[in-house]
């Protein structure tokens, strides 16, 4: 049952995030869509930290349901960054997502790459996986955050 709703899971994302961009009426649709796939992504990748790094006891099962969490929310974000989705909302995002659209895809798509590796970790029920995981993930993120988010 569980592998069931990991797939159903998986195949919504898959559906949503290809025709992300034509969902958007309006440039703040698409902050708002971006910034709210990437709220949820930091709350249950931030559980899997506080795990990782001793702050909260680890278990095995929640690990595994917040890293699934994680790798189907990685994917979500990156279509409402298009065009034109650089102003309209309140944002944190720097200009140079849109003028470096390469270097900006690299990263995501490491994001997804890492993302995966860390569910993958999680699924075998060993910290000592997770932590290792979890490591590079959130360098990913770190390195991102760094080159393209106002603080």
């Amino acid at each position: 049952m569980k592998a069931f709703a990991v797939l159903t899971l998986a195949a919504a994302t898959l559906t949503l995030s290809a025709p992300a961009a034509a969902q958007f009426a309006k440039a703040e649709d698409a902050i708002k869509y971006r910034q709210s796939a990437l709220f949820v992504l930091g709350q249950h990748f931030g559980r899997l930290g506080a795990m990782a790094n001793g702050k909260a006891p680890f278990d095995a099962r929640l690990a595994q349901e917040n890293a699934d969490v994680v790798a189907a929310m990685a994917r979500l974000p990156w279509a409402a960054f298009g065009p034109g989705t650089d102003k309209g909302a309140p944002t944190k995002s720097k200009p140079t997502i849109w003028t470096e659209q390469a270097r900006f895809k690299e990263h995501a798509e490491k994001l997804e790459a890492e993302s995966i590796k860390l569910a993958a970790a999680a699924k075998t029920g060993s910290l000592d996986n997770l932590k290792a995981a979890f490591g590079p993930a959130a360098q990913t993120c770190k390195s991102c955050h760094d080159a393209y988010r106002s603080k």
